[in-house]
């Protein structure tokens, strides 16, 4: 492969797209690239030999027996697939991911007969291994990365719509906070009630988000698009990155919301109005003086800022796409992303046209 070609793929990479590479198979490019994770995965579970009714010195015997059965067996693996004994595989095929998910699943019933334990460990595994192939296959580390990377830029970006947001979000927002029944839900829920709302929220959004995408994305490309339309994975990994990179713009415009409420709480709801509505300040509380004012900050006040902030990020993510003051903005940006990324995508394909016809060529002579 060319140098200019590893560098058009290495940017794919970094920008959370492996898929967008031709040629991009799950045995030579997800699991080989997974491949550190999965071996230390498969050597720790040679304590699956072990009983805690056991003594120390069996259950080291037992462990020691274990990493013998699991490297014996992927041996065994190695020589029927004509690979040497002690070699590490190059391209992980269904032989290998069912040795991997079976075989340390396998050591509880030999050592002990627990036959519940081995489902366990086995669903375990499988569960790993759909986990790698999101992961890496999907680009969700690179695309992450890539957010990061460009940090400072999305924070700018959703600052300015949090600023654009606040008028219309304040409208919907304020009149939930400023009832005493919306303090009487949020107050009296337990942290983990509030915490799982906030999660419930966010994975509301993000699939509302994943299920709309596509069909902008497909609009979008046939504007501007400019090379082979994209395979049906190719555009998955595109929404998923978008989602993300989105998830985090929703994420500050939240965050930006919940922290206006907790500051605007503590100078608008005083001890009186939590006498008046019958609310308690729940499990902690620090009362502040600013300009000889007692204010209060308690942790019914952090609940329903969360529970308003949570509220706020799913109308927010679904009029990204819905509302034509935000809508707008969003795909203004996202056209001019996708624009110049089709262009870089279609220099990579004419690329590797290029490539393929000089080394065939000779050939052909």
């Amino acid at each position: 492969m060319s140098a200019e070609l590893e560098r058009y793929e290495q940017r794919f990479r970094q920008a959370g797209l492996p898929l967008f590479i031709e040629d991009f198979s799950p045995t030579h490019d997800i699991f080989t690239r997974a491949t550190p994770l999965l071996v230390l995965v498969f050597l720790a579970e040679m304590l699956g030999a072990i009983s805690l009714n056991w003594p120390l010195w069996v259950n080291l015997l037992a462990a020691l027996g274990g990493l013998a059965f699991l490297i014996g067996g992927f041996g065994v693996l190695n020589r029927l697939r004509g690979r040497p004994f002690w070699s590490l595989p190059k391209r992980f095929g269904t032989p290998e991911l069912a040795v991997f998910v079976l075989l340390p699943a396998a050591l509880p019933v030999v050592s002990d007969g627990q036959v519940r334990q081995f489902f366990g460990v086995a669903a375990g595994n499988l569960l790993l291994v759909g986990l790698a192939y999101a992961v890496v296959g999907y680009g969700l580390v690179g695309t992450t990365l890539w957010g990061l990377r460009r940090l400072a830029g999305e924070l700018a970006n959703s600052v300015a719509s949090l600023v654009r947001a606040l008028p219309l979000l304040l409208i919907f927002s304020l009149v939930l906070f400023i009832t005493a029944d919306t303090w009487q839900v949020f107050a009296g829920m337990p942290v983990a009630f509030v915490v799982f709302l906030a999660v419930g929220f966010a994975v509301l959004s993000n699939l509302f988000l994943m299920l709309r995408l596509p069909r902008e994305l497909e609009a979008i490309e046939r504007d501007v698009s400019s090379g082979p339309p994209l395979r049906r994975v190719q555009r998955m990994n595109l929404s998923l990155s978008l989602v993300i990179r989105q998830w985090m713009q929703v994420l500050v415009v939240s965050a930006g919301v919940g922290l206006f409420f907790v500051a605007f709480g503590m100078l608008a709801i005083s001890d009186h109005i939590y006498q008046q509505w019958g609310i308690d300040h729940g499990e902690w509380s620090r009362t502040l003086v600013i300009l000889n004012h007692p204010v209060v900050i308690s942790s019914s006040l952090v609940k329903v800022a969360v529970g308003i902030a949570t509220f706020t990020g799913l109308y927010y993510s679904i009029a990204l796409l819905t509302d034509a003051t935000y809508r707008a903005d969003f795909l203004e940006s996202l056209t001019t992303e996708l624009r110049e990324l089709f262009v870089t995508r279609a220099e990579y394909l004419d690329q590797r046209a290029q490539v393929s016809q000089s080394v065939s060529g000779p050939i052909a002579k």
